[in-house]
């Protein structure tokens, strides 16, 4: 296996008025698994793809180990691809089409079985080996093109949503099966998704990409408890932090009766962004110095629900308390986990206040986290 580098690596395609990777600058390990995510259009698969040498570089260049492949065409990088689309040849066996390329590379039968066999073991397809496609259900066809890529034998393994075209949940057990497999490989691994519940439980490492720019590049731990942006902030997690614009008043951001108060080395202006995890919020009975909100839809996950609410406004039930709102949430709405033993209706009116140690604050206008 190698380590791979992108050195500020630009692809622009024709016609485009922006690079669809812009500086791509990743140094990944020997033996790595790194997941590139974010959402569609944002660069992860042309990153990918430059990688494979199916797309080219405008700037910067990419290293396998310690050759500079910017140049070199596919087959000369020895790294193997498995596409969103299965691809396998219908008229042939299981066992054909993950020998295929070695075949086509000149290796005799015998040697070519051998390594079909050791993959078909590792990935529990030795029953299927005479089986065509159409006798294979969606998730042993995913594996059959994962053993076409593992015959190879090649020094990085480029992965582009290989799972998006299975079932929830296929794609549940599938992913822990490549996770394992990468683990007992040892393969530098790059592996492209736009789910990020995948990413966070697949990765070593995971890039945010963002219109062709990393965001942040960390552990999935880190990513979650260290945002460094809002972007970051609400696309990791699933429901994302809420985040809400907030204007400040005496060194506090203020949602409504609820002021948080801000990190004394806090620079903002008049507004800040206020983070908050779903987990973060406690229902109270108390509507002074809380969040009003009204439910409006319930999420039932068995041991915990999720409420998704909006502002409330003035009403009699509050004794008009609960004042305009002078803030919003970006996403329109406010996630909050609760305990499935905790009864809510929709329509609801529910009094928040956040676990003050948990608060995440960024700038209004750059996004970027402060501190």
């Amino acid at each position: 296996m190698a380590t791979v580098q992108f050195d500020r690596v630009t692809h622009l395609y024709p016609g485009a008025p922006t690079p669809a990777v812009d500086s791509l600058d990743i140094e990944i390990a020997d033996g790595e698994f790194i997941v590139l995510v974010g959402p569609s259009g944002c660069g992860k698969s042309t990153s990918l793809r430059m990688l494979a040498g199916l797309e080219s570089v405008e700037e910067g260049r990419i290293l396998i180990g310690d050759t500079d492949v910017t140049g070199l065409p596919p087959r000369a990088r020895d790294v193997a691809m498995v596409f969103q689309s299965y691809a396998l040849y219908p008229n042939m066996t299981v066992a054909e089409n993950m020998g295929f390329a070695l075949r086509n590379a000149g290796m005799n039968k015998s040697d070519t079985m051998v390594r079909v066999r050791e993959a078909a073991k590792m990935l529990e397809l030795e029953p299927l080996l005479d089986r065509k496609p159409a006798k294979l259900s969606g998730g042993q066809r995913q594996r059959v093109a994962m053993g076409r890529a593992i015959v190879r034998r090649p020094q990085v393994f480029c992965m582009d949503e290989p799972l998006s075209n299975l079932d929830a949940k296929l794609r549940v057990s599938t992913r822990s099966q490549i996770a394992a497999l990468q683990k007992r490989l040892g393969a530098t691994t790059v592996y492209v998704t736009h789910d990020q519940v995948e990413a966070m439980t697949m990765g070593h490492r995971v890039a945010v990409l963002r219109e062709g720019k990393l965001q942040q590049i960390a552990a999935p731990r880190e990513l979650y408890d260290n945002p460094v942006n809002t972007f970051v902030a609400g696309f990791i997690g699933s429901p994302g932090m809420n985040l809400l614009d907030a204007p400040v008043d005496d060194g506090a951001a203020v949602l409504g009766n609820l002021r948080i108060p801000l990190p004394r080395t806090a620079k903002t202006g008049n507004r800040v962004v206020v983070g908050i995890r779903p987990e973060s919020w406690e229902v109270t009975t108390d509507a002074d110095n809380s969040l009003t909100v009204d439910a409006e839809l319930l999420e039932e996950l068995g041991a915990e629900s999720y409420v998704y609410s909006h502002a409330a406004t003035p009403g009699e039930s509050d004794g008009g308390r609960n004042q305009p709102q002078a803030w919003n949430s970006r996403s329109g709405k406010v996630v909050v986990r609760v305990d499935r033993r905790f009864r809510i209706a929709l329509g609801d009116r529910l009094h928040l206040r956040p676990k003050l140690e948990e608060v995440f604050f960024f700038d209004a206008d750059s996004e970027s986290r402060l501190h």
